[in-house]
């Protein structure tokens, strides 16, 4: 699908006939915008710009020259946009020509709500957007405002965990998925908001642009620091919070260990003389303990020696640890 933006009678008219290249100029067209477009309609754009619209892989790389470049013809520029999908989001890679002549291409793969606004804010205004320059920034700008909404989003879900994390006296394998994926989507928004500050300090230094697009980069520079600085707090806070959550898990680990232990430690008289009385010898003493009752029946009093010692032995070392605090 292709949509241009074309300058005719004081207003902004959408066109989406690509015969149109037929009969206008670089003067009457604004923006063309193009989501999943066709084979035929790429080939119309290239033929009507005279250039060469970037292949996906081309899009996709990380090197500096392929976010943000200039050649005699066009400023090219790559960013990554992103989709929110309910509480998380994905990233979407979106190309951007600019043409001598002041001319915006953008090609994209998927619907986004920064192209959205930013087609509202141009129907509204449309004597504050005379050329593709002051379009991609406006484009830029909103994105950086959804993006300060996905790091306060963001942040309320990492104070939520802790919050849990704090109100909880055990940590199951889910709150650790939870920090995981928090931290996942910090790096990935971090990354790509880095990728924005690439591309306006790309800018900054270009000398192509309208004069009255630089003092709005500074502000939109200033803005894109201040949501690092924010997503580093979130990642700070992030390791904090897995650090409290594996502390508790070592806590439940060592009271698990340590009643075992204890546990261990209270049989362990009992278990030794259980074994001295277990041995075969041929001579036992303790085997002709014998007291016989008064209506003649006989009494092992070895038997219960035995018994009583092990009870002894193991109430003694439970005393012994409950004097120590150990219990």
């Amino acid at each position: 699908m292709i949509t241009i933006y074309l300058k005719q009678y004081n207003k902004i008219i959408r066109n989406a006939d690509t015969e149109l290249f037929d009969e206008l100029g670089y003067d009457d067209i604004l923006w063309i915008d193009m989501v999943q477009p066709s084979i035929k309609e790429q080939k119309a754009v290239e033929n009507f710009m005279e250039i060469s619209l970037q292949t996906k892989q081309q899009v996709e790389e990380i090197e500096s020259t392929s976010k943000y470049s200039e050649s005699e013809n066009a400023i090219i520029s790559n960013s990554n946009f992103f989709i929110p999908t309910g509480d998380s989001f994905e990233v979407e890679p979106v190309s951007f020509i600019l043409s001598n002549e002041g001319v915006l291409v953008s090609v994209r793969q998927a619907d986004m709500r920064t192209f959205r606004e930013a087609e509202k804010r141009l129907q509204m205004n449309y004597r504050s957007y005379s050329t593709g320059y002051h379009i991609l920034i406006s484009l830029l700008e909103v994105r950086i405002d959804f993006d300060a909404d996905l790091v306060e989003l963001v942040g309320r879900q990492v104070s939520a965990l802790s919050k849990d994390i704090n109100t909880e006296d055990s940590i199951d394998k889910e709150v650790i998925h939870r920090i995981n994926t928090l931290q996942e989507r910090t790096m990935v928004l971090r990354e790509n908001i880095f990728d924005r500050q690439r591309i306006l300090s790309g800018i900054l230094r270009s000398e192509r642009f309208p004069n009255d697009i630089y003092p709005r980069l500074q502000l939109m520079i200033k803005d894109v620091n201040s949501l690092i600085s924010h997503t580093d707090f979130s990642f700070q806070r992030l390791d904090y919070i897995q650090d409290s959550a594996l502390g508790l898990i070592n806590i439940e680990q060592n009271e698990v260990v340590k009643i075992f232990s204890v546990a261990a430690v209270v049989f362990l008289p009992a278990t030794l003389v259980a074994s001295i009385y277990g041995m075969n010898f041929r001579y036992m003493p303790e085997l002709d303990w014998v007291y016989t009752l008064p209506n003649g029946w006989d009494l092992p009093v070895g038997y219960i020696f035995a018994l009583g010692l092990m009870v002894l032995a193991s109430g003694l070392t439970m005393g012994y640890f409950r004097y120590k605090k150990w219990l």
